[in-house]
């Protein structure tokens, strides 16, 4: 991958991303575009959403506080999108959860053409096979990618690709990005990175950002991100232990990670092969 063209896309035309995205982790999501390069903008009432989705280059949908009332928001937002060949990137979080969430996450499949799925492998499994193996927002360890069923994983998630024609990404221990004929594993990061609340909605973010700004790329734009998170969290960790500090910490780490980030440090950090 080039992950100086890649990267350098991104600070080169700033892309403006808009966010429709979790309340708890708004600002943290703010933040992490903020320190890649790219802007952000939180709007998600129905009356503007159309008009400020005209004016970015992208748009990021999460579910993680889902509510009726942003529903609307999420499909008029994500069909003008369409209409303007705008990527549009879904993290269906906690999809399987509860009757709303994997209904309306189906609705937005059913109405949006999406860029990139992203996800955990449980919300994943829910919206390809409406299996129902999702707890709260994590997922069920019954459903963990390990080496032993590593292929079979990418197999499915080639398949999925193939039908959503989006690029698929399940981020876990073993993170995969998937399109119909090729499959990137990665293995960057740290286990604290779960004990942050926000890393899965700032790295949704950070795909928006990567993606905008590298559009005829997509995969390896996901990818790129991807491992950019997983690398962060690995030197943001060395700062905890450095610091003697905590998770609250561990978060802004993260984010001072990226903001520092250069393709050569990626480069060297990175851990992935192609499949």
């Amino acid at each position: 991958m080039n992950f100086t063209e890649l990267l350098n896309n991104v600070k080169a035309t700033p892309p403006l991303i808009h966010n429709i995205t979790n309340y708890v982790t708004v600002n943290d999501c703010a933040n992490i575009l903020l320190a890649i390069g790219a802007a952000p903008i939180m709007a998600d009432d129905i009356e503007e959403v159309e008009e400020i989705t005209t004016i970015c280059s992208a748009l990021n949908i999460n579910i993680g506080t889902l509510n009726t009332r942003t529903i609307k928001s999420m499909i008029y937002a994500g069909i003008k999108s369409n209409e303007l060949n705008h990527p549009v990137i879904l993290d269906p979080v906690g999809a399987g959860a509860s009757k709303l969430r994997t209904q309306t996450t189906k609705e937005l499949l059913n109405k949006i053409n999406f860029t990139v799925i992203r996800g955990n492998i449980s919300e994943i499994k829910t919206l390809a096979m409406g299996s129902n193996t999702t707890l709260g927002v994590d997922a069920n360890e019954l459903d963990t990618v390990t080496d032993d069923n590593l292929e079979e994983t990418i197999t499915f998630l080639k398949s999925y690709s193939q039908k959503t024609k989006s690029i698929i990404a399940i981020t876990g221990a073993i993170d995969i990005i998937a399109s119909e004929h090729k499959a990137i594993v990665v293995r960057n990061g740290h286990p604290e990175m779960s004990k942050v609340t926000g890393t899965g909605c700032m790295l949704s973010a950070l795909i928006t950002a990567l993606v905008a700004a590298n559009p005829k790329d997509t995969l390896h734009a996901t990818a790129t991100a991807i491992i950019s998170m997983g690398l962060c969290g690995e030197l943001g960790y060395e700062s905890v232990i450095a610091n003697n500090t905590g998770n609250s910490s561990y978060r802004n780490y993260i984010i001072d990670e990226i903001y520092k980030l250069t393709p050569d440090s990626l480069h060297k950090g990175a851990r992935y092969e192609i499949r």
